[in-house]
């Protein structure tokens, strides 16, 4: 009869050795982004005169620094309990922003400030029915998680996701005006066809999309 007892430490040093690699995996999937400037910038009254919509970008890629500056100034956490840079009815929180890049799909982490892989493919061409939003470096789309949003009646949804959506649209139009980018927001997608290449849940839904990029001359 064999004994089985050698086998256990064996089969229990595999599973530690995958368990090991899934959480390398999961690190590696994860871009830790830089922490964000916020000292720097124009003065608020220049950037509103400044604000504008754009629809030539061009194909460069925004830097690092850049692109974590960006993602603060939109609905990153700027205050120790977790609040965010932009307003959220009730606290819920409920919108997500997610970064449309060459080398893939994004989900932003305010609490860690950093990237989540979500997708290794270009996506950007589902993000918008205009030409520039494939060769545009960077599309957010945010997307409303209805299932934080405890209490609230069906419209509600509907209404405080539109509002807080149109918040944090504002502040990337101002740090766009501030630091010289390009920049618009969108709302003619393809939704279902963007949601489920997204792997989207039912009680997740696209709001609205915004491109940002260097200006085309």
């Amino acid at each position: 009869m064999r004994d089985r007892s050698r086998r256990f430490p064996s089969r229990l040093g595999l599973m530690i050795a995958l368990l090991g690699l899934t959480s390398l995996s999961l690190q590696a999937q994860t871009i830790k982004l830089p922490p964000p400037q916020t000292d720097g910038g124009i003065p608020l009254m220049q950037a509103l005169k400044a604000r504008r919509s754009s629809r030539a970008f061009l194909s460069k890629p925004l830097p690092d620094q850049t692109l974590s500056n960006l993602l603060w100034a939109a609905f990153g956490v700027n205050r120790p309990d977790g609040r965010r840079t932009a307003p959220s009815a009730h606290n819920w929180q409920e919108i997500d922003i997610y970064v449309a890049r060459a080398d893939g799909l994004y989900l932003y982490l305010p609490k860690e400030h950093a990237l989540q892989l979500v997708l290794k493919e270009d996506v950007r061409g589902l993000t918008g029915v205009q030409e520039f939003v494939r060769e545009a470096p960077v599309n957010l789309i945010y997307v409303a998680d209805f299932d934080r949003m405890k209490g609230a009646t069906e419209e509600d949804k509907q209404f405080y996701s539109a509002a807080d959506t149109g918040f944090i649209a504002q502040n990337v139009y101002l740090f766009c005006a501030s630091e010289g980018l390009a920049t618009v927001v969108r709302g003619t997608i393809d939704r279902p066809k963007l949601a489920a290449k997204m792997g989207l849940r039912p009680a997740q839904r696209i709001t609205l999309a915004q491109t940002v990029g260097f200006p085309k001359e």
